[in-house]
């Protein structure tokens, strides 16, 4: 008789600290489900080691996103009339003034080859400062390594 493994859900949160003075730190959080990731990625208010606090201050539904990697459609005649009818991105929530959370969710199930739920909650101040695409990128980043991190700890 042999034991069968039980999936594993697993949590992390991580502080990233800015990187550049004009931008606020980052916590953010990771979901390991069974092939799929759930992230939010949010402003961090709370010093480092306070980090796991900083998700139930912040708002999942401010801009949440989910992507799908791309099946296997070679025996497909028309890729772009397959991808047509069976759009892989999904925006869960959004306000008028956040839509970053759908293309970053598609790219970063595109590389992960994973389903990816991405909730991306920085206040508006931030964005109508300038500040946006810089914070924007930082964020990029902070999944890119959080999703790593997470990538390194399944294997």
């Amino acid at each position: 008789m042999s034991a069968t493994l039980q999936p594993r859900i697993t949590v992390n949160t991580t502080y990233v600290p800015p990187t550049e003075p004009s931008l606020p730190a980052l916590a953010v959080r990771t979901t390991q489900l069974v092939d799929s990731y759930m992230l939010w990625i949010g402003t961090a208010d709370v010093p480092p080691e306070e980090v796991n606090n900083a998700p139930s201050q912040g708002c999942l539904s401010k801009d949440w996103a989910c992507a799908m990697p791309a099946r296997d459609v070679s025996a497909h005649r028309h890729r772009e009339a397959f991808e047509e009818q069976n759009p892989w991105p999904c925006a869960l929530y959004r306000t008028p003034s956040s839509d970053a959370a759908l293309s970053m969710a598609q790219r970063l199930a595109r590389r992960f080859k994973k389903q990816i739920f991405l909730s991306i909650d920085v206040p508006p101040s931030i964005q109508t400062l300038g500040e946006a695409p810089k914070l924007l990128l930082a964020v990029e980043r902070a999944a890119l390594t959080a999703l790593k991190d997470a990538e390194g700890r399944a294997s």
